[in-house]
């Protein structure tokens, strides 16, 4: 009953220019042609179904500078039914507009329909291919090279998830300012983004209740790459989002759920993967300082012509840091992409990146140290162990993506990745509490824990969706199968170190572990009419683990001999998820969903026997939501949710690791809300609630005979509120020498409110302002951004555990606050030149 599109022919006018072919005007005035953002079939006219005619409608469509088709014409007619029906349809297309120098500008297109009459609908050519879920599409830059007539090939994106499928755009990105790629996570709904370890050890995420650390909870990927490391020694799915550069980042999905087959490993509270690439095709300069003599130079080479998936990127930063000189950190990185058109229309892609970096630590200061004045809130205390605190880290990653997609919208996909990933961190949490293991009479000699983690990754994907069927005239089918792997060579240490000496003077880890992933899945959507959707699939993953446990079955200095220390095991577990969106449609604007969804988190291989069945971390989500949308100019999302996990972690400080506490329950309320009122002003706001709390808590042991958790009480360190506003406001004002200025202004707000902490404990709450003032003449931009403009005086991350931080004194068991504290205001200038 639908019409399938004929072609896309691409003809625009700037202004009031005469229509013209798109590859001359974009080669002679810098332009580019509009992208399709969501696409709507035209409904085959009811009044032909007897004489079950073809028909042809050519339309010229004006699509406005905010993306928004503000008018249609009948270029050519197929009749009054036809031209009324493909007329409707068009008017609910929207668009990323055309831009010229990188300014979004009015534009016109052509786009004929054809109709074919049921039951033998026909896509005749290479249409905008948008699948019956209403996948949304973006024109390839191959489209500008031939006109006319010009067939226009485009690559899918896949289909939303119900009402928790956010897609982050550019302008969200960029209205407020972002020190780190990892910061841009904090646009999306119920995320908030910490670094209270400093520069070099990975960001600590918080989602949906979900205090993921290091990436424990959250599945990232960066170009397809998966971020999180298995069986890291600092946290089970460390994921250090420091090699993304924020320029170069065109948008990031964020699921927050288990609702996607694709969604493997780590993927509990949800999964986050990042789109790169650089709009404005001019190659630039950008040169930053600010505040505690931060310095940053990112230089970014895009070339005209090429896809925007087409860039190489490199950044070198250094700072002191703040407080009293234990923050200074340096750092620097690369990442690069190109896109190739191959024959018989396949595609692809090839991306490399590589990052390294170095920071000394401030650690963790009590409460009542800093508010009896013993020690400054920005300050580390005076002690070799504390100034000994420091972290570094490399990754390197080289993929190779492999997309062939034809025309009835079917798909084969085939990639390939590898990274090296070195980490070591010296932290002190506790003071001068740890007594030896080798040795058990050596005490009070410091609890500078060293971690270090070496990680060879090898992994690859491939998948096949099936064209769009047609069982039924009522009902489409879509189907997609594929299977992806993963392998690990990993090394391991952790050591007590004396300071400033520099001494081991404990073991307590080393380890040498090789893990394998293997998940097969499958997808499938069904259309019952334009008004019902449901896509389901289920996933499966094989893992399997070897680990040589070189200190286990560890003989203490003081006993006999009776064996060589050592435990070599090996374990392997199946963990089987079903997930599913059922969509309802009942009017363009309004979108109903409900959603369910099993997922799982791998063990930290250290932790299993041998032939143990691998135990998971199992998690089931589930969610009710409804989203409003008028266009890209006005949506409106409310989603309720709760999400079980059999096994839950927290941040151990004695260990400086994760540790196991027991199941866990959150139950919670999301809501959005995004606006384009205007060409200028740009709105994006989110409000999260959750009640996080502990099932079953942990049993008492010797080594711990009063834990600090209780059954029923609210999850340590996770925000029940978190209000996030991302504003930016964008306006030509003025000229210089005969060229406009485009100014802009543009803010970010957190508010987290009070945290709980072990033993009953509170955190004050905080609230954050973050704003950037920008103008740019042609090829020369200058922007102030201001992070924590108010100057708020708050603790990054906040806990409750025992420490002794007087090396002479007998230690108190008595639970103490502890505060990493947050960055004071920082100013920040730069100056960019586009070549």
């Amino acid at each position: 009953m639908r019409a399938s599109l004929l072609s896309y022919v691409l003809t625009f006018a700037i202004g009031a220019s005469a229509l013209v072919p798109v590859a001359a005007r974009a080669q002679a005035a810098d332009v580019t042609a509009p992208t399709v953002i969501t696409h709507v079939d035209a409904t085959y006219p009811s009044a032909a179904l007897a004489a079950k005619k073809h028909a042809d409608v050519v339309l010229t469509l004006t699509v406005d500078a905010r993306g928004a088709v503000s008018n249609v014409e009948i270029a050519e007619s197929g009749g009054a039914d036809f031209d009324e029906a493909a007329a409707a349809a068009a008017k609910q297309w929207t668009f990323v507009p055309a831009k010229r120098k990188g300014e979004p500008v009015a534009s016109k297109i052509r786009v004929p329909f054809h109709f074919a009459p049921p039951p033998e609908p026909k896509v005749e050519a290479s249409p905008p291919r948008v699948d019956d879920a209403g996948v949304m599409t973006r024109v390839e830059d191959d489209a500008l090279r031939v006109m006319p007539p010009t067939e226009v090939r485009v690559s899918g994106r896949a289909p939303s998830r119900g009402a928790s499928d956010f897609r982050i755009a550019k302008k969200t990105l960029t209205a407020a300012p972002h020190g780190s790629g990892a910061d841009l996570l904090a646009t999306a709904p119920g995320v908030y983004v910490a670094h209270p370890e400093g520069e070099a050890i990975a960001q600590r995420i918080y989602l949906r209740g979900f205090d993921a650390e290091h990436g424990q909870d959250v599945e990232l990927r960066v170009a397809g790459i998966p971020m999180n490391q298995p069986s890291h020694i600092h946290g089970q799915g460390y994921a250090d989002l420091n090699l993304v550069i924020p320029e170069a980042v065109r948008s990031i999905r964020v699921i927050e759920g288990v609702y996607d087959p694709h969604q493997a490993d780590f993927a509990v509270a949800g999964s986050a993967e990042y789109d790169l690439g650089v709009e404005e095709r001019r190659s630039r300069v950008k040169v930053s300082y600010g505040s505690f003599d931060t310095k940053r130079l990112v230089a970014i080479w895009a070339p005209q012509g090429q896809a925007e998936e087409t860039f190489g990127a490199a950044t070198l930063r250094t700072t002191d840091g703040f407080g009293d000189g234990t923050r200074g950190a340096t750092s620097g990185g690369v990442l690069g992409q190109y896109r190739l058109a191959l024959p018989y229309d396949v595609t692809a892609l090839v991306h490399v990146g590589a990052y390294a970096a170095r920071a000394n630590l401030a650690g963790v200061l009590r409460r009542d140290d800093y508010e009896s004045a013993r020690v400054g809130f920005y300050d580390a205390y005076p002690d070799p162990s504390a100034r000994s605190q420091s972290a570094g880290t490399s990754r390197a990653q080289l993929g190779i993506t492999v997309e062939r997609s034809r025309d009835d919208g079917a798909k084969t996909t085939a990639g390939m990745w590898l990274y090296l990933a070195s980490f070591r961190s010296r932290t002190n949490f506790t003071g001068y509490l740890e007594r030896g293991r080798v040795d058990p009479t050596r005490v009070g000699l410091g609890d500078l824990v060293e971690q270090s983690n070496g990680d060879f990754g090898l992994g690859g994907v491939v998948s096949y969706r099936s064209a769009r069927l047609r069982p039924h005239e009522n009902l489409g089918v879509q189907y997609e199968l594929g299977a992806d792997m993963r392998t690990h060579r990993i090394s391991q240490t952790q050591n007590l170190l004396k300071a400033p000496q520099n001494e081991t003077w404990d073991q307590r880890d080393d380890a040498e572990i090789k893990s394998t992933d293997v998940g097969l899945y499958g997808d499938a959507l069904f259309s019952v009419s334009r008004f019902v959707r449901l896509r389901g699939g289920a996933r499966a993953d094989l893992l399997f683990f070897d680990v040589d446990d070189k200190l286990g079955n560890f003989i203490p200095a003081a006993q006999k001999k009776t064996h060589f220390p050592g435990f070599r095991r090996t374990a392997s577990g199946i963990a089987f998820g079903p997930r599913a969106t059922l969509e309802g449609h009942p009017t363009r604007w309004l979108k109903l969903s409900a959603s369910y969804g099993q997922g799982y988190r791998s063990p930290q291989a250290r932790q299993l026997e041998e032939g143990e069945q691998a135990p998971f971390a199992k998690v089931h989500s589930y969610e009710l939501g409804a989203t409003v949308r008028d266009g890209e100019d006005f949506a409106v999302t409310g989603v309720a949710y709760q999400t079980n996990l059999s096994t839950d972690l927290v941040f151990d400080p004695g260990e400086a690791r994760l540790e196991r506490i027991g199941p866990t329950t959150r139950r919670g309320l999301v809501g959005t809300f995004l606006a384009n009122p205007s060409d200028h002003l740009h709105v994006a706001v989110s409000a999260t609630y959750v009640h996080a709390t502990l099932d079953s808590p942990p049993l008492a042991t010797p080594e711990n005979p009063t834990p600090p958790y209780v059954e029923g009480q609210a999850l340590p360190y996770v925000p029940p509120v978190l209000v996030r506003s991302d504003v930016a406001y964008t306006r030509n004002f003025g000229s210089l020498l005969g060229k406009p200025l485009t100014w802009k202004v543009g803010y970010g707000t957190t508010f987290l409110s009070s945290r709980p902490l072990p033993y009953s404990q509170y955190s004050p709450p905080v609230f954050l302002l973050d704003t950037t003032l920008g103008v740019r003449r042609d090829f020369i931009e200058l922007t102030l951004d201001a992070f924590n403009l108010l100057d708020a005086r708050f603790a990054e991350i906040e806990y409750a555990f025992v420490s002794n931080w007087q090396s002479s004194a007998i230690p108190s068991r008595v639970p103490a606050r502890h505060i990493t504290a947050g960055a004071p205001r920082a100013i920040l200038a730069s100056l960019t030149l586009y070549l």
